[in-house]
């Protein structure tokens, strides 16, 4: 007793620990519970969520050629952009009637400041650009937050514009409202009315083009029409419908007047029904056949759960069913759920292989069932407390992460078998359980102290990468530094009270039989 006393007199960090099991056990239950509890909060996606501060500025001048708005749109707003400060790339797509201006910054710019910088080189640069229907626009775009889904809108009878409108409307809306999901997107082209007319015909009626475009304009617009009064006790509001929407209400309005009678548009050319863009159509590829379809994109949150996103999804499109035509489909083309749920059940199964090759390993040397639980049980509590962290921090189960905590395997179990080892050196000498634990764990303390902190510091420098990568590996340092940390406060507290509590001198000296001898 009296040796005993004097080992539990000195600094000895795990004296407490050993003295209090019944606390000891309370304080490692509840990192077993809040890890448990922070495992299935965590978001599954396949890297870390990297913010890129990207700004979109888009422009739209209808009719104009590619070469005219690059020269008279893009090249204005280049220049103008090139005066903020923090630009890392600048790059820029002109097309048939659209301009596209994508800014990234450098990752340490704020997106919000960044932001007001751009709107406010939009504004300055206007006198610059020609007279077009509606100013430039910008959107705050990060291009690493990929659509996560995609699904194909098909039909046998349905018409391209009937199924981007099932799409857009009714499916798309519908998908939004789901918790985490940032936006939904329809590929395909809208419903349009589209009016040929014939040259010759406009050549002999003396009738101009603009004359043409002027009558459908005029006839096609949407205002208020005003109120009827009775009397000072009735009025009635006046209805005009001036909303034109099929291709038979565009053939009778009247371009202009010839000898008295109506030259109306179907006497100088057609309108038929079709789509705003019939140069571009979307083919799937689904069961070996490509068919052509709408194809809506589902894009998350950053941060979120893809593959509760994906559940919640396919769940919502299965109870819209019901609702839509029998002969709309609906084929599921990709989801990113897939891909993440193969990786990390592969990552899973390899951190499961490879702690019970670590307890295995440890149970040849140690030839003990009953001593190998020590270590056996410090390695999952390691790293199920570090899901705890990895959640306060807003980390997420990827591939990385998960990598972290199969390397983290190999070092967190050291601590634990340092411990175990020592105590195990005085029981050898014959020493009781519970004073080897004391002797043991006063020895070694600061040797464990030593370990932990020489394996996090050497996972520093990572957090100090700059850059894309130093962003992705920053979760993967933090991740397998958190998981020593954890290990070697496990080894400093329940290591030593385990071995005072379950190991005796059967144990220490070899017992089990031939076959482990």
């Amino acid at each position: 007793m009296k040796e005993e006393q004097d080992s539990d007199s000195t600094a000895n960090l795990s004296a407490i620990w050993i003295r209090r099991p019944v606390m000891t056990t309370i304080v490692m239950i509840g990192i077993f519970v809040l890890g448990l509890i922070s495992y299935d909060k965590l978001p599954i996606s396949n890297l870390p969520s990297v913010a890129f501060p990207t700004i979109n500025v888009s422009a739209s001048y209808p009719g104009a050629t590619a070469e005219t708005m690059a020269a008279t749109v893009a090249t204005p707003l280049e220049k103008s952009f090139s005066q903020i400060q923090g630009i890392s790339s600048m790059t820029s797509t002109s097309n048939s009637g659209s301009t596209t201006v994508t800014i990234q910054f450098n990752l340490d710019r704020n997106i919000d400041a960044a932001a007001q910088d751009v709107n406010t080189q939009i504004s300055a640069v206007q006198g610059l650009l020609p007279q077009m229907p509606t100013p430039p626009t910008y959107s705050k775009y990060n291009p690493s937050d990929n659509p996560i889904m995609y699904y194909a809108v098909y039909s046998s009878t349905l018409t391209e514009a009937e199924l981007y409108d099932y799409a857009n409307t009714i499916i798309g809306q519908q998908i939004s409202m789901l918790s985490d999901v940032a936006k939904v997107e329809a590929y395909g082209t809208k419903y349009a009315v589209r009016i040929m007319v014939n040259p010759d015909l406009l050549a002999s009626k003396g009738i101009g083009l603009d004359q043409v475009v002027a009558t459908v304009g005029a006839n096609n617009t949407i205002k208020p029409t005003g109120v009827l009064d009775a009397d000072k006790h009735k009025q009635y509001t006046i209805h005009n419908e001036g909303q034109l929407y099929k291709a038979k209400d565009y053939g009778p309005l009247i371009v202009a007047y010839q000898n008295g009678y109506p030259v109306r548009i179907n006497d100088i050319g057609k309108a038929f029904d079709s789509v705003v863009n019939d140069k571009i159509a979307i083919h799937a590829h689904m069961g070996g056949q490509t068919i052509e379809s709408v194809v809506i994109a589902v894009r998350r949150v950053p941060g979120s759960n893809t593959v509760q996103i994906s559940d919640n999804v396919k769940r919502l499109i299965e109870a819209l069913k019901p609702q839509l035509p029998e002969a709309l489909n609906l084929y599921l083309l990709r989801t990113d759920a897939d891909y993440i749920h193969e990786c990390i059940n592969d990552v899973r199964n390899t951190l499961i292989v490879t702690i019970f090759l670590v307890i295995f390993i440890i149970f040849i040397f140690l030839r003990s069932w009953v001593s190998t639980i020590v270590p056996a049980v410090a390695i999952p509590l390691s790293l199920i407390g570090t899901f705890a962290v990895m959640y306060t921090l807003g980390y997420s189960l990827d591939n990385l992460s998960m990598m972290a905590l199969v390397l983290a395997v190999g070092f967190v179990v050291d601590d634990a078998v340092v411990m175990l080892e020592n105590v195990f050196r005085h029981m050898e000498m014959g020493v009781p359980a519970r004073q080897a634990a004391f002797k043991g764990s006063a020895e070694i303390n600061f040797t464990i102290l030593s370990m932990t902190l020489s394996l996090v510091v050497v996972f520093i420098p990572l957090l100090f990468m700059s850059g894309l990568i130093g962003k992705l590996f920053r979760e993967f340092s933090v991740t397998i530094a958190v998981a020593i940390m954890i290990s070697g406060f496990i080894s400093l507290t329940l290591t030593p009270m385990m071995c005072s509590r379950i190991l005796s001198h059967t144990h220490a000296t070899g017992g089990g039989g031939w076959f482990l001898r």
